[in-house]
């Protein structure tokens, strides 16, 4: 069983260790997929607000050391025929416009406003689908490949290339199916928000699943995240309300501190979670030497801290360790022997 302690523990350490890696990845994450505005969009916005506030800030100081307004006397310009010509023009394409409008006819204007209505009609549709096919395309591979990185880089220092994991593996499968988990949820919060939030969790595990096991159909990786999560959606929704005085403290920061600690830190201990739930080996747990993980990309030690497993596998036979009385216990040819044979009785 896992809590909130032990993840963030663990977590903490993994970012740490490779900081501005997952700094960097943090931010691609929230800026592609969107997956924390608490660092990356607040500190943009926050940025381009400063950025307009400074601009008209100097411009008005600039102007007003250039041009004394007080010392202008505007007695002196008595010629207004120029703006008495100006406003005789406005006033005449005033009138000119609404003799031509009482002329237009109701079908007129409905044939008009028709014409508006289909040309930004079609011009919303093919925005929305450009940005559909960019979050299909791109951006989900994108997440699961940053998911991959952080899942990796709980038990050693992960390298950025992994963002392109999903390109090259099984790149197809894992748009499909990232595709209908944001289907699924899209649909199940035109319900109700309660719905969408809670098929949100159920499916959390998905793109986790995906950058261990690309070749995982869709069937199974909807099936396999619900299993993980069932029991353990409200945990969950409390281990990202934890999380809460971090954001707070970021926001007051217009952000900074959300990019540089606060979405790292959650997004490690979401890696964290997805290796407790899926493996049952939280940091601290009896399969961690020293409190320090033996292994990556699923695999888990074997007993005394010997480590015989690829892949995911198990040491052994069902979960036995290794054989004895010398006798060899592996796999595709490899073996975990005891070098000590233990006398026969």
């Amino acid at each position: 069983m896992w809590n909130r302690a032990e993840l963030k523990g663990k977590a903490k350490f993994s970012f740490k260790r490779n900081y501005w890696k997952s700094v960097l990845i943090s931010l691609l994450l929230a800026l592609i997929v969107g997956g924390g505005g608490t660092g990356a969009s607040s500190a943009a916005s926050s940025f381009r607000s400063g950025m307009d506030n400074g601009y008209h800030s100097s411009q008005d100081s600039d102007y007003s050391d250039i041009y004394d307004y007080d010392e202008y006397d505007y007695d002196d310009y008595d010629d207004y025929d120029d703006y008495d010509d100006y406003e005789g023009s406005i006033n005449d394409f005033k009138q000119g416009f609404k003799e031509g409008m009482s002329d237009y006819s109701p079908v007129g204007w409905m044939a008009t406003l028709a014409i508006f209505g289909i040309t930004f009609i079609i011009i919303f549709i093919l925005i929305m689908t450009a940005v559909i096919l960019m979050d299909v395309f791109i951006c989900n591979p994108v997440e699961v490949g940053c998911k991959r990185y952080f899942l990796r880089n709980l038990n050693e220092k992960a390298q950025v290339g992994n963002i392109g994991y999903a390109f090259d593996n099984n790149y197809k499968n894992i748009t499909k199916t990232m595709f209908f988990r944001d289907l699924y949820t899209v649909l199940w919060t035109l319900l109700l928000i309660i719905p969408g939030i809670v098929k949100s969790y159920e499916y959390q595990m998905i793109p986790y699943l995906l950058a261990e096991n690309p070749q995982m159909t869709k069937e199974q990786a909807f099936a396999e995240s619900k299993r993980m999560m069932t029991g353990q959606k409200w945990r969950a929704f409390v281990l990202d309300l934890s999380f809460i005085g971090w954001n707070i403290l970021s926001a007051l920061t217009l952000g900074i501190l959300g990019i540089f600690y606060v979405q790292p830190y959650m997004d490690a201990t979401h890696a964290a979670l997805y290796e407790a739930l899926r493996y049952g080996n939280p940091y601290g747990a009896p399969n961690y030497f020293n409190g320090m993980p033996g292994g990556y990309n699923g695999e888990s030690n074997g007993f005394n801290g010997m480590s015989g497993s690829f892949n995911g596998e198990s040491n052994g036979f069902n979960g036995m360790p290794g054989g004895y009385n010398g006798e060899s216990n592996g796999s595709n040819g490899m073996s975990d022997s005891i070098v000590e044979d233990v006398p026969r009785q």
